[in-house]
């Protein structure tokens, strides 16, 4: 495994488990037995108390393990950021999180809510705090009045949408950027390929021996970004975190790269409306 330090002086795996959509203990038990020491949940997930739960039952000792947690939209709405973080901890069954995020940057909410972040994580009960779908203009908004820098912007980021203009203002300000739907969804929106067919991953990845998948990850980690497949198969799971023995080249990250078509297969943060 491979770490990255936040701004808050914690260290991060840079690969991680996502468990949107998975509500039984088994997946992760099987990502904890090759490796993952990092999950990925939200409480919109509904999901908060498996992930509890599996920790639990997995025997680790929870300062070995990194775990995340997200603020929900009606949270950021209602105005009850405080009371809907101490029910993730109580789901979870911990005094404290190593990642705070908010989930999506609600408009005429976000900032309210991110000041009412940096009180938990001045109590101590968030090792860092961070963001998730944030734009360019979010965070220059949110410079203004900040106190804490967001230590991550988890982002949809993958060969087909590579962001590279955010990732520069994440940079500049120190925020460690992460993907979700690192591997395009399969699927890459309008252009109706398997991304994971791709000529160019396919020749990369038979140059290592590995996987299109591995390749993409790698690919990732090659670039800063933290990523969190998803995955309920113990084989894949095996395999997306089998990407610490071999490097690309920078030519091939810029292959990679050359693939950008600006192509979503998520939400859009500047147009969502849940």
């Amino acid at each position: 495994m491979e770490f990255v330090k936040l701004n808050t002086g914690v260290k991060m795996p840079m690969l991680g488990l996502g468990v949107y959509g998975i509500f039984e203990t088994e997946p992760m038990h099987s990502a904890f037995e090759v490796g993952y020491r990092s999950v990925d949940t939200a409480f919109g997930y509904n999901n908060e108390d498996v992930v509890g739960r599996a920790v639990k039952e997995s025997g680790l000792s929870r300062a070995d393990l990194f775990i995340t947690t997200k603020l929900s939209n009606d949270a950021l709405r209602n105005k009850n950021v405080q009371e809907e973080f101490e029910k993730s901890l109580s789901n979870l069954q911990m005094d404290y999180v190593d990642l705070y995020l908010m989930h999506w940057p609600v408009k005429e909410c976000y900032i309210d809510a991110w000041l009412e972040m940096e009180k938990i994580y001045k109590s101590g009960r968030a090792k860092a705090i961070g963001v998730s779908n944030w734009q360019d203009y979010h965070i220059a908004e949110a410079k203004k009045v900040w106190s804490v820098v967001p230590a991550m912007n988890q982002i949809e980021l993958h060969p087909r949408l590579t962001q590279k203009p955010l990732l520069a203002v994440c940079k500049a300000e120190g925020i460690v950027p992460q993907a979700w739907s690192p591997l395009g969804g399969g699927n890459a929106g309008e252009f109706k390929e398997n991304l994971l067919t791709n000529d160019v991953l396919v020749k990369i990845a038979d140059k290592y021996g590995k996987s299109t998948v591995q390749v993409i990850l790698r690919w990732d980690i090659e670039l800063g970004i933290v990523t969190i497949p998803k995955s309920t198969n113990p084989g894949r799971l095996a395999e997306n975190i089998d990407i610490f023995d071999f490097a690309l080249t920078a030519d091939e990250v810029a292959a990679i790269d050359a693939l950008n078509k600006d192509v979503r297969v998520g939400p859009d943060p500047d147009t969502f409306n849940f």
